[in-house]
Protein backbone atom coordinates (compact mmCIF):
# COMPACT_ATOMS: atom_id res chain seq x y z
CA UNK A 1 0.00 0.00 0.00
CA UNK A 2 1.25 3.47 -0.87
CA UNK A 3 1.63 6.04 1.85
CA UNK A 4 -1.44 8.11 2.52
CA UNK A 5 -1.33 11.70 1.39
CA UNK A 6 -1.02 14.48 3.95
CA UNK A 7 -2.02 18.13 3.87
CA UNK A 8 0.58 20.05 1.87
CA UNK A 9 1.72 17.08 -0.25
CA UNK A 10 1.76 17.53 -4.01
CA UNK A 11 -1.20 15.57 -5.38
CA UNK A 12 -0.16 12.98 -7.97
CA UNK A 13 -1.39 14.02 -11.40
CA UNK A 14 -3.42 11.51 -13.37
CA UNK A 15 -5.45 11.03 -16.53
CA UNK A 16 -8.33 8.56 -16.46
CA UNK A 17 -11.29 7.78 -18.73
CA UNK A 18 -14.68 9.02 -17.60
CA UNK A 19 -18.00 7.22 -18.06
CA UNK A 20 -18.23 8.51 -21.65
CA UNK A 21 -14.70 7.33 -22.53
CA UNK A 22 -13.25 10.86 -22.46
CA UNK A 23 -9.83 11.44 -20.89
CA UNK A 24 -10.01 13.58 -17.74
CA UNK A 25 -6.76 15.03 -16.39
CA UNK A 26 -6.51 16.25 -12.81
CA UNK A 27 -4.21 19.18 -13.54
CA UNK A 28 -5.81 20.60 -16.68
CA UNK A 29 -9.10 22.19 -17.47
CA UNK A 30 -9.99 23.53 -14.04
CA UNK A 31 -8.71 26.58 -12.24
CA UNK A 32 -10.12 25.83 -8.80
CA UNK A 33 -9.94 23.10 -6.22
CA UNK A 34 -10.87 19.47 -6.87
CA UNK A 35 -12.52 16.90 -4.65
CA UNK A 36 -11.39 13.40 -5.64
CA UNK A 37 -13.36 10.69 -3.91
CA UNK A 38 -12.53 7.01 -4.18
CA UNK A 39 -15.33 4.45 -3.87
CA UNK A 40 -15.18 0.64 -4.12
CA UNK A 41 -17.91 -0.28 -6.62
CA UNK A 42 -20.54 1.47 -8.69
CA UNK A 43 -24.20 0.60 -8.12
CA UNK A 44 -23.70 -0.90 -4.66
CA UNK A 45 -25.86 0.54 -1.85
CA UNK A 46 -23.16 2.54 -0.04
CA UNK A 47 -21.50 3.83 -3.18
CA UNK A 48 -24.86 4.81 -4.65
CA UNK A 49 -25.76 6.71 -1.48
CA UNK A 50 -22.42 8.54 -1.52
CA UNK A 51 -22.61 9.37 -5.25
CA UNK A 52 -26.18 10.67 -4.90
CA UNK A 53 -25.11 12.81 -1.93
CA UNK A 54 -22.36 14.34 -4.08
CA UNK A 55 -24.89 14.82 -6.91
CA UNK A 56 -27.32 16.56 -4.56
CA UNK A 57 -24.57 18.83 -3.17
CA UNK A 58 -22.85 19.48 -6.50
CA UNK A 59 -24.24 23.01 -6.95
CA UNK A 60 -22.93 23.98 -3.49
CA UNK A 61 -19.47 22.57 -4.22
CA UNK A 62 -19.37 24.16 -7.67
CA UNK A 63 -20.41 27.59 -6.41
CA UNK A 64 -17.64 27.36 -3.78
CA UNK A 65 -15.07 26.68 -6.55
CA UNK A 66 -14.77 22.88 -6.30
CA UNK A 67 -15.16 20.26 -8.98
CA UNK A 68 -15.97 16.69 -7.99
CA UNK A 69 -14.37 13.57 -9.49
CA UNK A 70 -15.41 10.07 -8.43
CA UNK A 71 -12.83 7.30 -8.94
CA UNK A 72 -13.42 3.54 -8.76
CA UNK A 73 -11.89 0.37 -10.20
CA UNK A 74 -15.02 -0.15 -12.34
CA UNK A 75 -14.98 -0.32 -16.14
CA UNK A 76 -16.07 2.65 -18.25
CA UNK A 77 -19.20 0.71 -19.29
CA UNK A 78 -20.22 0.05 -15.68
CA UNK A 79 -19.63 3.70 -14.80
CA UNK A 80 -21.74 4.82 -17.77
CA UNK A 81 -24.67 2.69 -16.59
CA UNK A 82 -24.26 3.92 -13.00
CA UNK A 83 -24.13 7.58 -14.07
CA UNK A 84 -27.22 7.17 -16.26
CA UNK A 85 -29.22 5.23 -13.66
CA UNK A 86 -28.51 7.74 -10.87
CA UNK A 87 -28.47 10.91 -13.02
CA UNK A 88 -24.91 11.72 -11.92
CA UNK A 89 -23.69 14.93 -13.53
CA UNK A 90 -20.04 14.90 -12.43
CA UNK A 91 -17.24 12.76 -13.88
CA UNK A 92 -16.88 9.16 -12.73
CA UNK A 93 -13.41 7.89 -13.59
CA UNK A 94 -12.27 4.35 -14.30
CA UNK A 95 -9.13 3.21 -12.46
CA UNK A 96 -9.28 -0.48 -13.38
CA UNK A 97 -5.63 -1.16 -12.56
CA UNK A 98 -6.03 0.91 -9.34
CA UNK A 99 -2.77 2.77 -10.06
CA UNK A 100 -4.30 6.13 -9.12
CA UNK A 101 -5.87 4.71 -5.96
CA UNK A 102 -2.47 3.31 -5.01
CA UNK A 103 -0.75 6.65 -5.66
CA UNK A 104 -3.30 8.33 -3.39
CA UNK A 105 -3.03 5.73 -0.62
CA UNK A 106 -6.60 4.62 -1.26
CA UNK A 107 -5.76 1.01 -2.12
CA UNK A 108 -4.69 -1.45 0.51
CA UNK A 109 -5.54 -4.10 3.02
CA UNK A 110 -9.17 -4.38 4.05
CA UNK A 111 -11.02 -6.66 6.42
CA UNK A 112 -14.60 -7.74 5.95
CA UNK A 113 -16.40 -10.50 7.80
CA UNK A 114 -13.10 -11.90 9.06
CA UNK A 115 -11.55 -12.02 5.60
CA UNK A 116 -8.47 -9.93 4.74
CA UNK A 117 -7.94 -8.79 1.16
CA UNK A 118 -6.59 -5.93 -0.99
CA UNK A 119 -9.13 -3.41 -2.16
CA UNK A 120 -10.18 0.18 -2.49
CA UNK A 121 -10.37 2.16 0.75
CA UNK A 122 -13.22 4.68 0.65
CA UNK A 123 -11.31 7.98 0.72
CA UNK A 124 -11.59 11.64 -0.21
CA UNK A 125 -8.75 13.98 -1.12
CA UNK A 126 -9.28 17.70 -1.67
CA UNK A 127 -6.68 19.31 -3.92
CA UNK A 128 -6.23 23.07 -4.07
CA UNK A 129 -5.73 25.12 -7.23
CA UNK A 130 -1.93 24.86 -6.82
CA UNK A 131 -2.10 21.04 -6.93
CA UNK A 132 -1.45 20.51 -3.22
CA UNK A 133 -3.49 18.37 -0.85
CA UNK A 134 -5.73 20.60 1.24
CA UNK A 135 -7.51 17.74 3.02
CA UNK A 136 -7.16 13.94 2.98
CA UNK A 137 -9.70 11.65 4.62
CA UNK A 138 -9.40 7.85 4.62
CA UNK A 139 -11.78 5.08 5.69
CA UNK A 140 -14.74 7.42 5.42
CA UNK A 141 -18.31 6.20 5.70
CA UNK A 142 -20.58 6.38 2.67
CA UNK A 143 -23.51 7.74 4.64
CA UNK A 144 -23.01 11.23 6.02
CA UNK A 145 -19.59 11.76 4.46
CA UNK A 146 -20.65 14.46 2.01
CA UNK A 147 -22.41 16.47 4.73
CA UNK A 148 -19.30 16.23 6.91
CA UNK A 149 -17.09 17.24 3.97
CA UNK A 150 -19.28 20.28 3.34
CA UNK A 151 -18.89 21.27 7.00
CA UNK A 152 -15.11 20.70 6.89
CA UNK A 153 -14.79 22.82 3.75
CA UNK A 154 -17.33 25.40 4.97
CA UNK A 155 -19.50 24.90 1.87
CA UNK A 156 -23.07 26.09 2.37
CA UNK A 157 -26.01 23.90 1.43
Amino acid sequence: MADRLLTGDVAPDFTLKDSSGKDINLASGHGGSTIVYFYPAAATPGCTKQACDFRDSLASFTSAGYRVLGVSPDSVAKLAAFAANEDLSFPLLSDEDHAVAEAYGAWGEKKNYGRTYEGLIRSTVVIDAAGKVALAQYNVRATGHVAKLRRDLKVDA
